[in-house]
């Protein structure tokens, strides 16, 4: 049976949408700094890195909100711990699976459309990007050409 939503409710998840897009965001390129600033690694982070190409406005739309780069990776650096500052994002959809051991209710089992976009906005926000995924399987090689001391 299909749901109807009133104006308002469709504005409000636009509005969900966008608020957990960004503060989703910024939590995914955190976890990376964390586990990176755990392993010694210099990192900076950038906000809206494509600016420069499509302005601020359209960076925002168009491009990435934020970039977590190392600056230098230590030639000790064990390859695995690349694979978990790539994959650290995740620990970002443990609520969702608090919901499939029960010990959370369902969000997206309600009426509430701001709530259930919310919901599926935060849990994208958890999942790693093609890039992360390409760190995870050639973390040695990476390690290889960017180790330097700074």
């Amino acid at each position: 049976m299909p749901v109807q939503a009133s104006l308002t409710d469709v504005l409000l998840a636009g509005g969900a949408l966008l608020l957990t897009l960004g503060v989703g965001t910024v939590a995914h390129e955190f976890a990376h700094g964390l586990v990176l600033r755990a392993l010694g690694v210099p990192f900076d982070v950038r906000w809206l890195p494509d600016r420069d190409d499509t302005g601020p406005a359209g960076a925002g739309f168009a491009g990435r909100w934020a970039t977590v780069t190392p600056r230098a990776l230590p030639p000790d650096l064990p390859p695995w711990g690349l694979r978990v500052a790539a994959l650290a994002p995740l620990v970002l959809a443990l609520p969702m699976a608090l919901v499939l051991v029960g010990a959370l209710p369902d969000p997206t089992g309600t009426d509430n459309l701001p709530l259930v976009v919310a919901t599926l906005t935060w849990f994208g926000c958890a999942l790693p990007s093609p890039q992360d995924f390409s760190l995870v399987w050639h973390a040695e090689a990476a390690i290889a050409e960017h180790s330097h001391l700074p």
